[in-house]
């Protein structure tokens, strides 16, 4: 067997796993950001699985000054402050590796890279297979007969080994050396290396297939022509510099490979016990340590809205609310006491509704065949009104018989003076729903408790059990297989079982809204106002309009799928006949090497890691305005997205039972306070083309004595801001009628409001746009295709006019770092853990959040207040019509014509007058249709 040695750049690893998780990080319940660690982790273990190496050795960058900063002051002085999250990780990791008995080498004066260089030469030639893992491509330089790079794959993408032939392909040279001089000649922005100026990779491989390297380069300028030349000879010292940077040194003093000591050892598994149940990793811990060995806890990721994440629900300067376990959960069903009763007869039946009536507040959950609730059956249902008690009430396969129990627990589910606890209590409303049942309120939500006091969290109960009561409950995958919950059979498993695992549910609910109810009131009046008279009474909104749904025409949708798929095979016919290739349009690698290649069209942006061109939408736009054909193949693109994604998806999510499309609206997924929703996903139905926009014509009423109607709030989110930020000039045109881009637009021009041109008015509203979401100079550039310079002073005179605006956008950054988070007009908060970090581009992202929030969190809270008034005041006059759908900043009812004159003024009037006093005027525009299009 051949001796492996694999050498790990500790530094590259940890920056590429903190920044493959940075829209969704793993937090752990101390509100540390775990994923840089877990990332590294796992590229080693999946990599030591793998490869099976037979020594190794972990090298990190020194915490000091280099030699090559000795000699060049501004080495790497470009690069942002190291993100806190990384800071953090750095020992943890060093700590893991120690623990493995994997070598961890820190050489003073010298970079991780020259230290592998020297380690992988001296094992290489004795006789070593060396691979060097890292996802930086300077280390090309280093590879030879018996030298690799080893890239990992990203999320479970392929691992690329690359030898001297994969090195000398991807960067159009003959020799691997030659990388330094590619580098040296393109420099490098990451490390400030300077370069040659207007010098990019082609032209470098180009000069280096001609002079071979930039020693013979400058040695025959002679040879070079106009400004080329001219560059070359002034810039000749930065060409020699650039590559003395760029070369790895592989001659690092007192670095020397001794086989023993990077041999594979047996880990210190107990060590490494402790340093997992510290971190709360649990599931790669079992990986590496095996079941016996793993500690309890579970990592989680944090939700998927934006990078900023608090744990308030558990640090202690901000909203103390508990001490977790330093071990993970400590408790579960085997070791806790606990009392849960089977209710399987009348009269066992009849002894636990008499308990439930006597109750002040009952824990609810119920078991079914289903994750989507429209389509469940119960399976059971059970109960908790104290702390480790509770009942399981199973129910019969047959529906007829489930429905005489379910009736039989009615004076319960309807009864309006006992508080119902759920986790996610809308799902176990719907499913009463199916039997005909409402379940009254009051209700209180653990999900939604536990999302207003931490919004950037997981709310799942197995988490909150975890972190707020130090507690793992029994997984469904111990009685029904890995087929994920409700969908197994859970009939065929022994009642026992079944009692254990559906009670213990309600159970828990039951101690998480005990745990979480003072935490909640310790908040503020605020905080208990927005879960009372927001977040809970819309519980039963939203549970009235996924249980309503909305009808879909799928003929429409079979003829609108044949028309796009014809005009799809047109545009391709078009593409391939105007480039003269023929190739595979829907391919991005195809489409990048016919463009860039074949061609020859100018390719100004960087390769992808992978070695191919980008062809994305913002370089095909940019490129659409002089190449035409960019714009056909970005054309036909969408048009293939829109007709797999919605066109072909949506006939198969209707519900065989009601014929109709039942989406699901989630409550605690965005920061922002936004709803969302999935199968389908009615927040993304593409409307800015008319081929997206059709698709909403597949919506129609339910039956022939219904319409459509859509209320939709008009530039709400530039009115909020106007509101929120007192903006004298903004409020001035709202409440004078003024079109908003036009008056912005005659203020920033400083021409008559008659005299804007509808170039400016465009300028105007995308500055406008631009603003809520902290857009710059170099981004409104690119949105209005005009030079930076000019960009930056239409932002300038944007803020001269609306002071007060930019007012409110330093106060509330100023706010948002004294106090932490930031909050809106009823109170919702967000907070933002990066907000003072040291790391500009994470700093900026926190700061644009603070100026953002407010407003869309606003615009959340105002819509989701008129849908709890017009779904109050419709079931007050018993209307046959339904609110059916939300989405953004609209709302779609299905109208009973009879009802149409007296529903209209009841949607008008409270969605305007949702948070009352404002001094913005609040416009609602509303339509009528026989399809959602025609009534948008």
């Amino acid at each position: 067997m051949s001796k492996k040695l694999f050498l790990l750049d500790g530094h590259a690893l940890i920056y590429r796993a903190h920044y493959a998780f940075i829209t969704r990080p793993l937090m752990n319940t101390k509100g540390w950001n775990i994923s840089a660690i877990h990332g590294f982790m796992r590229t080693l273990w999946e990599m030591m699985k793998s490869e099976k190496p037979t020594h190794l050795a972990v090298v990190f960058d020194p915490p000091t000054k280099t030699f090559r900063h000795e000699k060049f002051e501004d080495y790497k002085a470009n690069r942002d402050a190291q993100p806190e999250d990384i800071t953090l990780a750095i020992p943890w990791v060093k700590k893991i590796v120690q623990a493995m008995n994997i070598p961890v080498i820190i050489i003073d004066h010298y970079e991780a890279d020259d230290v592998i260089g020297t380690l992988a030469k001296q094992a290489g030639q004795s006789g070593y297979e060396v691979y060097m893992v890292t996802p930086d491509k300077d280390y090309g330089q280093l590879v030879d007969k018996n030298i690799f790079l080893y890239k990992p794959g990203r999320q479970g993408g392929e691992v690329e080994i690359m030898g001297e032939k994969e090195i000398c392909e991807k960067w159009g040279i003959d020799r691997v050396d030659q990388v330094i001089d590619m580098l040296g000649l393109m420099g490098d922005s990451v490390d400030n290396i300077p370069g040659l100026p207007g010098i990019g990779e082609k032209t470098a491989a180009k000069l280096l297939a001609e002079f071979g390297s930039i020693e013979n380069l400058l040695e025959n300028t002679d040879q070079l022509k106009g400004k080329q030349k001219e560059k070359v000879e002034e810039n000749k010292d930065k060409a020699v510099l650039s590559k003395w940077l760029a070369t790895i040194d592989t001659q690092v003093p007192n670095v020397q490979f001794h086989d023993k000591e990077f041999e594979i050892e047996p880990f210190n598994k107990e060590e490494l016990t402790e340093i997992f149940k510290e971190l709360e990793i649990r599931r790669l811990a079992m990986d590496i340590l095996g079941e016996s060995s793993a500690p309890a806890a579970a990592t989680k990721p944090a939700a998927a809205s934006g990078a900023g994440q608090q744990g308030s629900l558990f640090s202690t300067d901000q909203m103390p609310v508990a001490e977790p376990s330093q071990t993970g959960p400590a408790n579960n069903i085997e070791n806790t006491k606990h009392e849960y009763r089977l209710a399987d007869s009348e009269a066992s039946r009849q002894a636990l509704l008499d308990i439930l009536l006597k109750a002040d507040a009952v824990s609810y959950d119920s078991e079914t065949t289903a994750l989507e609730a429209t389509q469940a059956e119960l399976v059971g249902f059970s109960f908790s009104i104290k702390a480790h008690e509770g009942w399981y009430v199973p129910v019969p396969a047959d529906q007829d018989e489930t429905q005489k129990i379910v009736d039989f627990f009615r004076p319960f589910f309807e009864n309006k003076n006992i508080l119902k606890i759920g986790q996610n209590i809308k799902y176990d409303a719907i499913v009463l729903k199916n039997y005909g049942v409402e379940l009254a309120e009051p209700y209180w939500d653990t999900m939604i408790a536990h999302y207003l006091l931490s919004p950037e969290l997981r709310h799942n109960m197995n988490y909150m059990a975890a972190t707020c009561l130090d507690y793992e409950p029994v997984k469904i995958e111990t009685l029904i297989g890995k087929k994920g919950p409700k969908q197994g059979n859970m009939r065929d498993v022994p009642i026992d079982q079944v009692t254990e695992y559906a009670t213990e549910d309600s159970d828990i609910t039951y101690q998480l809204h005990q745990f979480l109810k003072p935490k909640l009131e310790d908040g503020g009046e605020n905080l208990v106002k927005l879960f009372e008279e927001v977040e809970i009474p819309l519980v039963r909104v939203l549970a009235g309009i996924e249980h309503a749904g909305v009808r879909i025409d799928p003929n429409f949708l079979k003829k609108y799928s044949d028309e796009l798929a014809h005009q799809t095979r047109e545009l391709e016919e078009k593409i391939l006949e105007t480039t003269g290739f023929t190739f595979n349009v829907a391919s991005p690698k195809q489409v990048g090497e016919v463009l860039f290649e074949r061609m020859k069209i100018p390719y100004s942006g960087r390769k992808m890691k992978s070695g191919q061109y980008s062809t994305d939408e913002e370089v095909l736009s940019n490129l659409e305005a002089e190449y035409p054909i960019a714009g056909d193949i970005l054309r036909h693109r969408a048009l293939m997205k829109l007709k797999s994604t919605y066109v072909d998806a949506l006939p198969a999510l209707i519900n065989p039972k009601t014929g109709r499309v039942h989406s699901s609206f989630n409550q605690t997924i965005a920061a922002t306070g936004r709803l969302s929703s999935q199968n389908p996903n009615l927040q993304n139905i593409p409307i800015r083309t008319p081929e997206g926009r059709k698709v909403r014509e597949a919506f129609i009423p339910r039956d022939a004595d219904h319409v459509l109607v859509s209320a939709d709030y008009s530039q709400i989110e530039l009115r909020l801001i106007a509101e929120i930020s007192n903006e004298t000039a903004m409020l001035e045109a709202f409440q004078q009628g003024l079109d908003i881009h036009t008056a912005t637009a005659a203020k920033v021009f400083g021409v008559d409001i008659d005299a804007v041109t509808s170039d400016q008015r465009r300028a105007a509203k995308t500055v406008n746009f631009s603003i809520i979401y902290g857009a710059g100079a170099t981004n409104l550039s690119n949105q209005l295709g005009i030079k930076r310079a000019e960009a930056k002073e239409i932002i300038e005179n944007y803020f001269k006019q609306y002071q007060g605006l930019k007012s409110y956008m330093d106060t509330t950054v100023e706010f948002a770092r004294k106090n932490g988070y930031v909050e809106t007009l009823m109170g919702r908060r967000r907070y933002l853990r990066d907000i003072d970090s040291r790391n500009g581009m994470a700093r900026s992202m926190a700061e644009r959040m603070a100026i953002n929030t407010p407003i869309q969190g606003t615009a959340a809270d105002l819509i989701k207040v008129a849908m709890i008034e017009i779904y109050h005041a419709m079931e007050e006059a018993q209307f046959r019509s339904r609110m059916i759908l939300q989405v953004h900043d609209e709302l779609v009812f299905d109208v009973h014509k009879d009802e149409l004159e007296a529903i209209k003024p009841i949607i008008m009037d409270n969605m305007r007058n949702a948070i009352p006093g404002l001094k913005v005027p609040i416009l609602v525009e509303m339509g009528i249709g026989q399809t959602w299009l025609e009534a948008h």
